[in-house]
């Protein structure tokens, strides 16, 4: 069974402070309604993300499938900015802060017995609230929501490697406990691959600290990219 990379979560800083009613103009399809959302959204079609935009010059890409998507929708959306004479940073750096993946672990699961197995203080399982079976991993740190049918979906991973390990994780627990066969166990990702550590310039902070910041608008579901 393959793990199947959904979305992939970055941002960076364009550096300056960013006029989003000129560029709200300049941008063909952009979005920019400050009353409802801070934010200027741009959605691009090759590839298919959307890109959000703060006057404190920091951008949020979601809806790319892997880094090198992300990595190309950042370096398309700054070269249209420069083009309108909107000074930015050349080659920001970039920083993943999510990837969604979904997998399945082909086997109906009966999610009463597996709170039970894994613990009920590492798990959320409230059925009548969320059909979901919320487990929290601590190293790596993710989330999985498991779900009766065997699907399984992972979030909050950085990495690649973490996403793998965390499904190895429950893969192995699960099957320890017999409720999983041993080939049953997801597959690594082939991808995304890490972005490269040569750029060199700001970097977006950890924490939000205004309704600018990139964690209370990154949301998918809200911009209507698939996850």
């Amino acid at each position: 069974m393959r793990i199947r990379i959904e979305n992939v979560v970055a941002s960076t800083s364009l550096g300056p402070e960013l006029d989003l009613l000129t560029i709200a103009f300049q941008l063909d399809g952009a979005e920019y309604d400050p009353a409802q959302f801070p934010g200027l959204i741009y959605r691009m079609k090759d590839p298919k993300t959307a890109i959000l935009l703060f006057h404190s010059g920091k951008l949020v890409c979601t809806g790319g499938k892997s880094s090198s998507q992300v990595e190309r929708s950042i370096q398309a959306i700054s070269a249209q900015l420069r083009k309108g004479k909107v000074p930015v940073v050349r080659n920001p750096k970039i920083e993943i802060q999510n990837i969604v993946a979904t997998s399945d672990l082909g086997s109906e699961l009966d999610l009463n017995i597996v709170a039970v197995t894994l613990g009920l203080d590492r798990v959320e399982y409230e059925p009548e609230q969320f059909p979901g079976l919320v487990y929290r991993i601590d190293d790596p740190r993710v989330v999985l929501l498991l779900f009766s049918s065997g699907k399984m979906v992972c979030t909050g991973a950085r990495r690649p490697r973490d996403l793998a390990l965390a499904v190895e994780k429950i893969g192995h627990e699960l099957q320890s406990a017999g409720l999983l066969s041993l080939n049953q166990v997801p597959e690594r990702p082939a991808g995304p691959k890490v972005l490269p550590r040569r750029r060199t310039t700001l970097a977006v902070p950890d924490g939000p600290t205004s309704p600018d910041d990139l964690e209370a608008v990154a949301s998918p579901i809200r911009l209507g990219a698939a996850t």
